[in-house]
């Protein structure tokens, strides 16, 4: 997630694909968060530092969903999304 202007991402993917067989040795996605999404809320009247908070929650949201133990998933939740909102 590019939270800043500043901010820059380095991905090398390497993806071969030859007739039916397909393999990924890495991958990844990049972005910014949704300008549209912003405005929409900002136009709810959601202040904007509440807007990223929410977008930055929802993207962290299912990333920890295949961990068992529930208290240890809520764990990593928290501190995935403090380190989050401290860079907002």
């Amino acid at each position: 997630m590019l939270l800043d202007r500043t901010a820059t991402a380095n991905a090398k993917p390497e993806l071969e694909i030859y007739a039916d067989d397909v393999k990924c040795a890495h991958g990844a996605t990049v972005g910014e968060l949704d300008k549209a999404a912003l405005f929409y809320m900002a136009s709810r009247g959601m202040d904007p530092a509440t807007a990223k908070t929410l977008l930055l929650r929802s993207f962290v949201a299912g990333v920890f969903d295949d961990m068992p133990d529930e208290a240890l998933r809520e764990q990593f939740e928290a501190a995935a999304i403090a380190k989050l909102e401290s860079l907002v």
